[in-house]
């Protein structure tokens, strides 16, 4: 691979071990005043007893997370390890590759453990769309008379200012390229609401899933966190963003940026929080240990900002030319749907069957919690593959300002074919 053609990285013997998520809430609903740090801690403490798994044997934590959604931001990847019971010397660390987060904190835990650092590593995303603030950064030395200024973070931080465009522009681009029409981008978003609502009602879901209710972390000698939820919704056990949407429904929903996209075929904005657990190969077997699935290799790739939903297409190929396999050799695809267009866009490029996408519905239907989108993609698509009996499956993303990133995971179990 040149030196333009991006980074790509395979993993020898780097296990999936297990993995959880909260339900996603939506925006301004039952999670929206819980910090993303608690939610990260939430589903930190909730995945290593899912995976009978000691804190202690946690040699590393990473924390993604993109909103600073709380006064203690800066807290963030130290708070989860120490709250979760991860050793005082164990080190914390955040990343940040918006949407493609999440993958990308796999990727650093995997290679970690490749160089011998540690042997396990928890991996934590988490964010709260709801608790992104009105801000300022221009008031440190006052207010000038008619030049106070408070925006929307959440709103502003949609716009790339190089092409100068909002990330649904970049969606409505490759609909014109692609020659991809509204209706046909309303009926992948009934698809995908129709196959997460089945997804749902088949219990699927409650594999990865955590309740998540009032809660106090405490900490020895410290200060205890927790979680306080409000008293007309004291638990949450299911996404709220999931729900039937026909495509008549969603046909009457009108434009967001003048072409196919709208609020109904985009992603939902929601919070929530997402964990995982990477372990060596030596680790898995020394405790006699199954795995979701093995990490086989991962790619980070740039593209054109303002077609920037395409990033998904050129990380996978080079995530397929790194691993040895073709494209027609993936089984399974978790494609971030951030957009309707978007992951319309990347099927067609990479010529993916439908049947193959998002299996059990996408983002337009369970909603996109930046930071921990991706450990949601990569947890789904290894569990998928183990109800399939299916071998190889990608999570993959595009990433806001012009980049892809992909992760390939391997069935052990799976016969080869």
């Amino acid at each position: 691979m040149s030196r333009n053609s991006g980074l790509a990285q395979d993993y020898k013997d780097i296990w999936l071990l297990d993995g959880v998520r909260t339900p996603f809430a939506d925006y301004n609903g039952a999670l929206a005043d819980i910090s993303p740090i608690d939610l990260g801690i939430k589903v930190a403490k909730d995945v290593l007893k899912k995976a009978e798994m000691p804190a202690e044997d946690i040699g590393t934590v990473i924390a993604g997370n993109m909103a600073q959604a709380s006064y203690d931001a800066y807290m963030l990847p130290r708070h989860v390890g120490l709250y979760a019971g991860v050793p005082l010397e164990v080190p914390a660390h955040l990343v940040q590759r918006v949407c493609g987060t999440g993958i990308e904190a796999i990727m650093q835990a995997a290679g970690q453990i490749q160089m011998g650092q540690t042997d396990a590593g928890l991996v934590v995303g988490a964010e709260s769309m709801s608790r992104n603030p009105v801000a300022s950064y221009t008031h440190r030395n006052g207010f000038r008379m008619g030049q106070v200024e408070f925006k929307d973070f959440l709103w502003e931080a949609l716009i790339d200012p190089a092409p100068g465009i909002m990330m649904g522009d970049t969606a409505e681009n490759l609909a014109r390229e692609y020659q991809i029409t509204r209706d046909e981008v309303d009926a992948y978003a009934a698809e995908s609401f129709d196959r997460a609502v089945k997804a749902k009602a088949d219990g699927y879901f409650a594999g990865e899933l955590t309740r998540v209710t009032s809660e106090e972390f405490k900490l020895e000698g410290y200060n205890s966190r927790g979680i306080k939820m409000n008293r007309k919704a004291p638990e949450l056990a299911e996404d709220t963003h999931v729900r039937p949407s026909p495509i008549e429904a969603l046909a009457k929903i009108r434009a967001a940026f003048g072409g196919v996209q709208t609020g109904g075929n985009s992603s939902g904005v929601v919070d929530g929080a997402a964990a995982a657990i990477v372990v060596s190969g030596e680790y898995l077997r020394s405790k006699g240990r199954t795995a979701l699935g093995r990490v086989v290799a991962g790619a980070s790739v740039g593209v054109k900002p303002e077609v920037m939903g395409i990033g998904p297409v050129p990380a996978i190929q080079a995530l397929c030319a790194k691993a040895g396999i073709t494209v027609d050799q993936i089984d399974r695809f978790e494609i971030n749907e951030a957009f309707g267009a978007q992951v319309m866009a990347c099927m067609r490029a990479l010529n993916i069957p439908r049947e193959k996408l998002n299996v059990n519905g996408g983002a337009i239907a369970i909603g996109h919690p930046l930071g921990a989108t991706g450990v949601r993609l990569s947890v789904t698509v290894a569990r998928e593959l183990k109800r399939s009996g299916l071998r190889y499956g990608v999570a993959s993303a595009c990433i806001g300002g012009g980049q892809g990133i992909a992760l390939l995971i391997e069935n052990p179990d799976a016969k080869k074919h």
